[in-house]
């Protein structure tokens, strides 16, 4: 054989589908978890230096932002992981699908079970970033209503007479308590905070992070199908090779019984 044909077998076996779903799953979750961790850090900064300047007033966001960083390396590290253990999923069922085509193997029980525990696991997975998808485009909301409400006050157009009215008080999110000082911000203040890079680099982190987290749950998705596909397929298959089995046994047991009425017939 040569380097060419090679090179071609190889090829012929690398599951296309995982490896899409494998680099879609590492760059979802890279981007959710890198620009999420550091969007965070900027939010806070912003909060403790403009909207809450006691530290007892938002010593809860202190503790639940630092709870969600921590979960964030957990689901980078999970993710790592699991999306190597499904690529070689793939390749296990790339391979032992071409050497049961050649006759060369069977499926295995075990291996159906692996299968199907990788399918609902992803399905679970899939449902949980749906909630994380959901749950990151808040912080894209609360941000994009407040980029527009400085926008809308910096405009020519607006004709505004008092800036000083136009506010944004954080604490109606929930986000701080009601007791926290000052709470909100009002005209040229509110106007310097919008033009802070810890505002402006959130702002597009967070959206950054929500695409982030939109392309994990597709490339779930992705391996959602893959791994239904492949055990539709292997089950099927083991269905298959049952039959052929029990046809095989029953021309064996004819041609068993047509040999001892001919060899009967002759003595």
């Amino acid at each position: 054989m040569g380097c060419f044909e090679c090179c071609i077998k190889c090829l012929g076996g690398v599951p296309y589908a995982s490896l899409v779903a494998t680099i879609l799953c590492f760059s979802g979750v890279a981007l959710f978890c890198g620009c999420g961790h550091v969007a965070l850090t900027g939010t806070l900064t912003m909060l403790e230096n403009h909207f809450s300047q006691i530290t007892t007033d938002h010593a809860t966001l202190t503790i639940v932002i630092q709870t969600m960083q921590y979960v964030i390396y957990g689901i980078a590290s999970f993710f790592f992981i699991y999306g190597i253990i499904l690529l070689a999923e793939g390749f296990y069922t790339t391979s032992a699908v071409k050497k049961e085509l050649q006759s060369q193997f069977k499926t295995t029980v075990c291996g159906r079970c692996i299968t199907a525990t990788f399918v609902f696991l992803t399905y679970i997975l899939g449902l949980a970033f749906l909630g994380i998808f959901g749950f990151s485009a808040i912080p894209v909301f609360l941000f994009y209503n407040m980029w527009t409400t400085c926008a809308a006050m910096k405009s020519p157009m607006a004709n505004i007479t008092d800036p000083d009215s136009i506010c944004v008080d954080v604490r109606q999110y929930g986000i701080i308590p009601w007791n926290a000082t000052p709470g909100k911000a009002c005209g040229s203040t509110l106007g310097d905070i919008c033009s802070t890079s810890e505002f402006y680099l959130s702002f597009h982190l967070y959206i950054v992070a929500c695409a982030g987290a939109g392309t994990t749950l597709i490339a779930l998705i992705h391996y959602l199908m893959i791994l239904s596909a492949n055990w539709a397929y292997l089950r099927s298959s083991c269905n298959q090779n049952e039959y052929q089995d029990i046809k095989t046994k029953d021309d064996d047991a004819e041609e068993g019984g047509s040999k001892e009425g001919l060899n009967s017939s002759y003595s």
